[in-house]
C-alpha cells in the first residue's frame, strides 16, 4: 500500500484531492486532440508528482504495488497537456498526447471493446502494435492497474 498523502508541500491542489483509503486517486486519461478516453489507472502522491515534474505520465500499480511511468516498457508514453480534478475532487482527468498505444493489449485505448445489443462483448478497434513481441518476448508482463 502506498503511503498516506502528505502533500504538506508543493501544489496546493495536492491538499484538495480526495484520496481513498489506499492513498490513490482513479486517473482518466484522455488523448488531447482526439479527446479519445484511452485508459483509467490510479495514481498515488509519488505518480502525480513525477507527472507534474516531468510531463510524463507516472501511475501506481495496486497489484505490483509499485509506481510505474506509462511506456517504460513498451516505449508507449503519454506527453501531459493538463490535469484537471472533478467537482468532488475523487477523480483526475489527464489529456495527453499518446505515443504509441495506451493499452497493453496492443490497442491505441483501453476501451477497445464494446457490449453489443445481445449482451456479447465486440471488438471495436484495431491493435496499433503487437503487444506479445513488445511485453512478452522479453518475459515481462505489463505493467497492470
Amino acid at each position: 500500500m502506498p503511503p498516506a498523502p502528505a502533500a504538506e508541500s508543493g501544489p496546493a491542489f495536492l491538499r484538495e484531492i480526495a484520496w481513498n483509503a489506499d492513498g490513490l486517486v482513479p486517473a482518466i486519461v484522455q488523448d488531447a486532440g482526439s479527446s479519445e478516453v484511452l485508459m483509467m489507472a490510479w495514481m498515488d502522491e509519488t505518480a502525480l508528482r513525477k507527472t507534474l515534474e516531468t510531463g510524463l505520465a507516472h501511475f501506481y500499480s495496486r497489484s505490483r504495488r509499485r509506481g510505474w511511468l506509462k511506456g517504460e516498457t513498451s516505449g508507449h508514453v503519454q506527453h501531459v497537456e493538463s490535469i484537471s480534478l472533478d467537482c468532488d475532487a475523487d477523480v483526475l482527468l489527464i489529456k495527453a498526447r499518446q505515443v504509441g498505444g495506451a493499452c497493453h493489449e496492443g490497442y491505441r485505448s483501453c476501451f477497445f471493446r464494446r457490449v453489443a445489443a445481445d449482451g456479447r462483448l465486440e471488438v471495436v478497434g484495431e491493435p496499433v502494435f503487437d503487444a506479445d513481441a513488445v511485453y512478452r518476448a522479453g518475459g515481462e508482463a505489463p505493467p497492470a492497474g
